[in-house]
């Protein structure tokens, strides 16, 4: 009875610092420093922000639109991306493949409240500013996306051209 009640308590606890992800919920704020991934997805891996190369801040709006909707970088440059939510709803920017971020915005569909943080990924609270830091080393086309359901389908995605050097 005891070893369960412990658990009881561990797992109340461990839940109660979960991040809200595309929910109109406040993110918990990130104060500890988290190490840099190494992970290496098909559109690059997380980029060292003492390594970044150019500063580029995207604007997202209720008119289901990023600003600016396309970009062209360097193969291995490292991008700092300032994303600022200018509307009045809760939007993302998500970095991938056009058929990751469909795939992804479906399952957003099926589970609105489905929790995660990933470093290619801002949710952007209304009127607030978020940042992703970002190394594209695969030269290719690809896509960032609001997979805030609903958004993606509404014309919510931009393109990203990685050109070799």
């Amino acid at each position: 009875m005891k070893t369960i009640r412990i658990l009881m308590i561990a797992t109340a606890l461990a839940a109660n610092g979960a991040v809200f992800a595309h929910t109109d919920e406040p993110q918990k704020v990130k104060s500890a420093k988290k190490s840099i991934s190494t992970e290496e997805k098909g559109f690059g891996r997380e980029g060292d922000p003492k390594q970044v190369s150019r500063t580029v801040s995207v604007d997202m709006s209720d008119k289901m639109r990023f600003s600016p909707a396309s970009l062209t970088v360097m193969q291995g440059e490292t991008v700092r991306f300032v994303v600022k939510n200018s509307g009045k709803v809760m939007h993302e920017m998500v970095l991938g493949t056009m058929q990751e971020l469909k795939e992804h915005a479906e399952l957003m569909r099926k589970h609105p409240g489905m929790e995660h943080d990933e470093p290619y990924m801002a949710h952007v609270a209304p009127g607030k500013t978020e940042r992703i830091v970002w190394q594209f080393t695969k030269s290719g086309e690809f896509y960032y996306g609001c997979l805030v359901p609903g958004h993606l389908d509404a014309g919510m995605v931009g393109k990203i051209n990685i050109t070799k050097r």
